[in-house]
């Protein structure tokens, strides 16, 4: 059984939420920072793939608001990994991949069940 990949970024409060949660439950896990050790396009589509584009997109944060309403209103299944990749903070935070399967955001009772807790 791989160790579980945490993606996201260090300073993101709910990532430091879902990390003292693995911290207290003793759960050994990889911490992936997206701004420093970087992503790609296979990654983010796999993520897409299994959990939903519009699940991985996070519409709540600053970098979205921010965005030319323009690009917004176009974002699609068909260009929404190249927008990701560009803004990587616009990627709903953490992803959490236990053995393939992919977790996006964190709710504590979500994540007991995932490590049968």
């Amino acid at each position: 059984m791989a160790e579980p990949i945490l993606y996201g970024i260090k300073n993101c409060d709910t990532v430091k939420k879902a990390r003292h949660w693995l911290d207290e439950q003793q759960v050994s896990y990889r911490f992936h920072d997206v701004r420093t050790d970087g992503l790609d396009s296979q990654m983010i589509e796999r993520w897409i793939t299994t959990a939903g584009w519009e699940k991985v997109l996070n519409k709540v944060g600053t970098t979205w608001r921010k965005l030319d309403p323009a690009v917004k209103e176009h974002v699609s299944a068909d260009n929404v990994v190249d927008l990701l990749m560009k803004y990587p903070t616009m990627i709903k935070r953490p992803v959490l991949d236990q053995n393939g399967t992919i977790t996006v955001g964190f709710r504590p009772d979500q994540y007991t069940l995932l490590f049968n807790l």
